[in-house]
């Protein structure tokens, strides 16, 4: 995963990233839900709702973008939301939708990378993020840290896309992402090495019970996963030990 990059420079990934995320900011929000035909919307909720049964008081969301997550974070659970990523730019377009939302004193958001979190161990009652450990320089190193920051007890969801297990299905899906996604990604955002990223480190990604070996490695005990859409995306819950 580490040696996937969203170009072709001598940047390490950790700051191609964080590049990539600061120039397709303002578009987004909007190619997300048009590329996923709005059912990321759906996936989150129902993410979110796996932590409903703690009713944690304090949240932190770990590659929170613009704030969506965090902001049904607080809605659906009302419990406080930590968000944090490293584009600023995404931050400042989150602080906007918080803004909006008259939420400015539930829901903060700062810039801090995954691999650093600048928190106390053991202070937050439940950790998550939404389609961001892909993106990490270090998925172990990351994991470490959100387990870290994590109370012991304390639930972590993660969201993140994952491969179909149907072979037709899973032949639709890859086409999909290899060819219309970069292609209407690249024409909006003006950044077609960004989507053709994201294609790659998602076909990458170690799903299923191969991510939930990195979790066990990471403190964590694996709870439950859910897949979303025949298998596009899958939910993992784990608590820490």
């Amino acid at each position: 995963m580490s040696e996937i990059k969203p170009y072709s420079g001598g940047d390490d990934k950790r700051t191609q990233v964080e590049q990539m995320f600061d120039g397709i900011a303002s578009k987004y929000d909007v190619l997300n839900h048009v590329l996923s035909f709005g059912i990321d919307r759906g996936w989150r909720t129902k993410s979110i709702s796996m932590l409903s049964d703690r009713k944690p008081h304090g949240l932190l969301d770990v590659a929170t973008g613009t704030a969506d997550f965090a902001i049904e974070a607080h809605r659906a659970l009302g419990c406080d939301v930590l968000g944090c990523d490293i584009s600023a730019e995404m931050i400042e377009l989150g602080r906007a939708k918080v803004a909006k939302a008259s939420l400015e004193d539930k829901i903060k958001l700062l810039k801090a990378d995954s691999a650093q979190l600048p928190f106390s161990t053991n202070r937050f009652d439940a950790v998550s993020v939404a389609f961001g450990v892909r993106n990490f320089a270090d998925l172990d190193r990351g994991l470490k840290e959100m387990a870290r920051v994590l109370k012991p007890g304390g639930r972590m969801v993660v969201l993140e896309f994952s491969t179909p297990s149907n072979a037709l299905f899973r032949a639709v899906y890859k086409f999909y992402f290899r060819y219309i996604l970069p292609l209407v990604g690249g024409i909006v955002s003006s950044d077609m090495a960004a989507y053709k990223y994201l294609c790659r480190s998602s076909l990458a990604f170690p799903s299923g019970a191969a991510f939930e070996e990195h979790l066990v490695q990471a403190g964590l005990r694996p709870i439950s996963r859910q897949e979303f859409t025949m298998g596009i995306s899958t939910a993992y819950l784990a608590q820490k030990i």
